[in-house]
Parts: structure tokens; C-alpha cells; sequence
């Protein structure tokens, strides 16, 4: 824009000059006319130099003749000094990963991070750092650091923490129980060494955690040995419960027979007895009783009933 403000302005000094030798009044009034739309390209100019728009989640750094000012431009139209150049920096939530899966991170290729655990053993992470630039800092960072931080400061950072924290782990505890321990660990670490650069960690997010295949393999053997002895556990659990229920229902068989033998008395076998004659003595049939010592019947029979 500086460059089309000294353009016109040069060639409406050059049309000016000509004018006052030009003697046609034809000509004289052409340059005037020149002349004017000079002017009024210069106007204009240096209008829509004296504004900067900066797009939405970005932050707009003043740089005057390679010294950076200490304003930021906020997203929308900022009215500038015509001499300033403005650098637009994301402060937008970025994402950083770091995959073996060829091309899903901002590496070509193989980019995960190889580490040794407490006890010796490679692993392999993949895994996503959440970051964003610091608005108020970006005019230091930019200073400071440049436009290239993430390689200069996020990617370095990111690795140095991953490998600090691992050798504090064994390799199963970071694959299983002490996964979030991990990541909390790492996040702290990444913490400090974003501080004072103007750049804000959010989240780190843990992937995938490769082990060596012999310990994969003896990871996956005490799972499986794990649920054999919980289905052990539930089947002995199972038969213990219905011997119980065996065992319960022949108390109460027993319970059962007890209280009927201690319910038959003398008493209630001659009364049935009675009752047996009585009835026999109503059919029509020719029978015969033969009684024991206690009224009690003993056959029944001569024709039956």
C-alpha cells in the first residue's frame, strides 16, 4: 500500500510539472484531470492504509520499520498507523499429534514417540497436545520465538516432557492402571515449560501406548488367567449355593416328617379308626370288621365295599 501511495504521488507531481508547460489548453486540462485521480488514489489509499482487519481467532502484531509494538489488534477493523505491517498470529485451540499412522499428524510419516518405562522397556505413544497462543503475549512471541513456535517450542517440549515422565513408570502401569497418573504428570511438565513463552496448554490426550509384543502377549495371558478364576469363583459360588438349597430343602422335609409323626397319636388313630368303621358300615355290601384290642380295624373284606 506504501508502495502505490509514493507511486501516485510521484505521478501526480510528474503531471503537475507537465501541466505548467503544456501550453494546449486540451492537454493542460487531460493532466489536470490525471492530476486529480492521482490525488484521489492517494486519498484512498492511504484511508484503507490506515485500516488493518484482522480475521476472527487471530491477533494482529504491529511491526513498524522491523520493530515489533507492543499493541494487539483484536479481531474486527483496527484503525493503524499507515507505516505499520501487520503479522496475523492464531489464537484458536490448536491441536498438535504426534501418531505413528503415516500422515495423521503434522509429520510425514512415522511420528511416534519412542520411550523407555522404569523397568527398561521401548514403548511407543501416540498421542494430541491441545494448545492455544496467548492473545495479550503474541506481540513477545513474536519477538522472541517467531511465527515457527510450534516447532521451536511445542514439538521439543512435548517429547522432553513424554520421555521425562515415563522413566518414573513401569511400562504396564502407564498401558493400564496408572494412565491418568501418566498424562498428569506429563501436563505438569509441559505446564512449566510453556510458561512465560505465551503459549497456554489445555489438554494432553494419550492415544495409544504400544508395548513390546512379549509383554503384550503376558499382559493378555494374566487378563485371560484373571477371568478363568472369576468364572472359578462363579461356578463354585453357584454350587455352593444350591447345595444350600438342597440342603434347606431336606430340613425342611425332615422338619416336616417330625412334626406329622409327633401329630399321630393313639388317640387320633382310634378316631380314625371310628371313622373308617362308620363308613364301612354304611355300604350295602356284605364285609367283615375284625377289630384289634385298641377298636382299631384290621381287614375289611367279604365282598368288599
Amino acid at each position: 500500500m506504501i508502495a502505490l501511495i509514493i507511486f501516485l504521488a510521484i505521478v501526480a507531481i510528474v503531471v503537475t510539472q507537465l501541466k505548467k508547460n503544456v501550453t494546449n489548453t486540451a492537454t493542460s486540462k487531460l493532466f489536470g484531470v490525471v492530476r486529480n485521480i492521482a490525488y484521489i488514489g492517494i486519498f484512498i489509499a492511504v484511508i484503507f492504509s490506515c485500516v488493518a482487519q484482522v480475521g476472527a481467532g487471530e491477533a494482529g502484531v504491529q511491526v513498524l520499520f522491523g520493530s515489533v509494538q507492543d499493541g494487539v489488534l483484536k479481531s474486527g477493523l483496527n484503525f493503524i498507523n499507515p507505516l505499520v505491517s501487520v503479522e496475523k498470529m492464531d489464537i484458536r485451540t490448536q491441536a498438535y499429534t504426534m501418531s505413528s499412522v503415516r500422515d495423521e499428524g503434522q509429520q510425514q510419516g512415522d511420528d511416534a514417540i519412542s520411550t523407555l518405562s522404569s523397568d527398561g522397556l521401548t514403548l511407543t505413544l501416540d498421542l494430541t497436545v491441545w494448545y492455544r497462543l496467548s492473545e495479550g503475549d503474541a506481540p513477545q512471541v513474536y519477538r522472541t520465538i517467531g511465527t515457527d513456535y510450534v516447532e521451536k517450542i511445542v514439538r521439543p517440549a512435548v517429547r522432553t516432557a513424554i520421555r521425562d515422565v515415563s522413566v518414573g513408570f513401569p511400562a504396564t502401569d502407564i498401558y493400564s492402571i496408572k494412565r491418568e497418573d501418566f498424562i498428569n504428570n506429563v501436563t505438569k511438565n509441559l505446564e512449566k515449560a510453556f510458561d512465560g513463552r505465551g503459549i497456554i496448554l489445555e489438554r494432553v490426550l494419550l492415544r495409544n501406548v504400544e508395548l513390546p509384543e512379549k509383554v503384550r502377549a503376558a499382559i493378555d495371558e494374566k487378563i485371560a488367567s484373571e477371568q478363568r478364576a472369576q468364572q472359578m469363583v462363579y461356578v463354585l459360588q453357584k454350587e455352593k449355593q444350591e447345595a444350600e438349597r438342597k440342603r434347606v430343602e431336606a430340613q425342611g422335609i425332615s422338619d416336616y416328617n417330625r412334626i406329622v409323626s409327633q401329630s399321630i397319636t393313639d388317640q387320633v388313630l382310634q378316631l380314625k379308626g371310628i371313622e373308617a368303621t362308620l363308613e364301612l358300615g354304611k355300604s350295602n355290601n356284605s364285609k367283615m370288621v375284625i377289630m384289634n384290642g385298641k377298636n382299631m380295624p384290621l381287614i375289611f373284606g367279604a365282598g368288599g365295599f
